[in-house]
Parts: C-alpha cells; structure tokens; sequence
C-alpha cells in the first residue's frame, strides 16, 4: 500500500447526537441575543447535554447547568438515557444549591426536546424564570456549555480514554467539578479566579 501510494479507510467513530431539536414540543426565543454578559449570579442558567463513553463501546450522558456569570457548575446529573428527567433533574440540583433564586432569572439551552417538554417548562414556570433557546442549527448560541465540556473532556479525559462504568464516571465526574473545576481550576474570564473564589468575592463586596 506504501509503495503504491494508498490509505486505508478508517471507519468513523459513533459519536451519539445529544440534540434533537425536531420535535413537536414549541421552542422559546433567544434572549440572550446581543444581550450583555451578567452582572449578577443567578442572572443567567446555561445547560446542555453530552456524551460521555465507557467501556465496550457503550454510553452514558451528562447533563449540567452553569451559572454563566461565575461559570460555576452549580447542577449536574450522569444517566444512561436521555430523556427529559435528565435536565430536570439536574436543574433541580442546582436549584436547591443556590436555595432561592429569583423570579426572572433566564435559562438558556439548545433547543433539544429535553428541554422543551412538558415537565421541564412547568417547572421552569413554577420557578418564575424565563426560558431562553439558541436559534435553529446555530450551537454558538450555546458557545459557554460547548467550550466547558470542552475542556472538560480534555482534562479529565485522555484522547480515546473511556470509563470503566458508569459508577466509575460518576466517581471521577463529582471529583472534577467538585475537588477541580469550580474550587481549582483558574478562568481568565474571571481575573483568573476560580468560580468559587469569584462568587464569594463577589458576596464580600456587596
């Protein structure tokens, strides 16, 4: 094949689709069009949606919100499926984390079904906060979750590493955010602060 100049054909990997935004549920507007940072935690709420593969080709699923004003991963849930308990339950997480939050508070996704359903909606209404979605096929809308899990993949994970389980992703996904991520890691975003030096920063000044 050298000799004659060839390649073989490498299959492609399967990469799962996490969004699926053709669905039959109504899509929210985008609200954070040309809409300035936040000033203030609990302003805006970004979530989204990822794979995270594990041992004999299978996967499992990570859905996080983060505070995007202190980038704070403040909920997250790992399942094996991706139905809409998924962000519900991860939104519920990062609710009882910030204990009150404010009515009006905007939350921000792509507009997968997850995050159009039934359920979700109605506890967002509950809450009293707005729901916000990227425009159609437009995933920089959501560029802040794009660029974490981002780097969430290069440092916890090696090229082509996978976990040995789900149990064991649980385990070392809740040692990142917790022992690394919002308590270690420097943002340049945040005076290279850590999100929880930048919010208790924050706390102290007001």
């Amino acid at each position: 094949m050298q000799e004659n100049n060839l390649k073989a054909i490498q299959p492609r990997s399967f990469v799962p689709k996490t969004t699926n935004s053709r669905h039959r549920y109504a899509k929210s507007p985008n609200l954070l069009k040309d809409r300035a940072m936040p000033v203030k935690m609990n302003e805006v709420w970004v979530g989204d949606i990822t794979y995270i593969p594990l041992k004999g080709g299978k996967f499992c699923y990570l859905a996080v919100w983060l505070d995007l004003y202190s980038r704070r991963i403040i909920g997250w849930t790992l399942s094996t499926h991706m139905r809409e308990e998924i962000v519900i339950t991860a939104f519920e997480k990062a609710v009882r984390l910030r204990n009150k939050i404010p009515a009006g508070l905007i939350v921000h996704s792509d507009r997968g079904g997850q995050y159009a359903g039934n359920g979700f909606r109605s506890l967002l209404n509950k809450k009293q906060v707005s729901q916000s979605m990227s425009d159609p096929d437009n995933p920089y809308d959501n560029a802040f979750m794009e660029s974490c899990f981002s780097r969430f993949k290069a440092e916890l994970m090696q090229e082509n590493k996978c976990f040995e389980s789900v149990e064991d992703a649980q385990t070392q996904i809740r040692e990142y955010i917790d022992q690394y991520y919002n308590v270690i890691r420097l943002h340049s975003s945040l005076d290279y602060n850590t999100p929880i030096e930048f919010e208790t920063e924050k706390l102290i000044a007001v």
